[in-house]
């Protein structure tokens, strides 16, 4: 079988999988954020809102276009994975380890299946 593109490596759809419910959690952080708006932190509340938001949304995005082998959305999904890692360095520590142990094994696992050789094959542009 050479030649010949697999439809949907396991490892993409992993990944691809994996950044779309990192898109929904950041999306409900988003919603439980609006209901905890105060009068006193309006501004920061909204704006915050809105990053998680449209940053969950643009996650969710690349999550269902990975699935679809479209190429570009690659860059933005290892990005926030990166971010991810780094958030999971900040908050290694006595209280918050779990945390920083999830945030890092989910990320290095999306990595891991957008950079396996079938993903990298899936999404290469002919």
């Amino acid at each position: 079988m050479t030649g010949v593109r697999p439809d949907r490596p396991a490892p993409l759809t992993v990944a691809a999988s994996l950044v779309a419910v990192e898109g929904v959690v950041v999306v409900v952080l988003a919603l439980v954020e609006i209901f905890s708006l105060t009068s006193t932190r309006l501004t920061m509340g909204l704006t915050t809102t809105a990053f998680f938001a449209a940053y969950g949304a643009l996650l969710v995005g690349c999550g269902l276009l990975l699935v679809r082998r479209v190429s570009w959305a690659r860059g933005p999904a290892v990005l926030a994975q990166l971010i991810q890692l780094g958030l999971a360095w900040s908050f290694r520590g006595s209280p918050t380890t779990l945390v920083a142990i999830a945030l890092a094994v989910v990320a290095a696992v999306v990595l891991a299946g957008i950079f396996h050789p079938a993903s990298i094959d899936a999404l290469a542009e002919e």
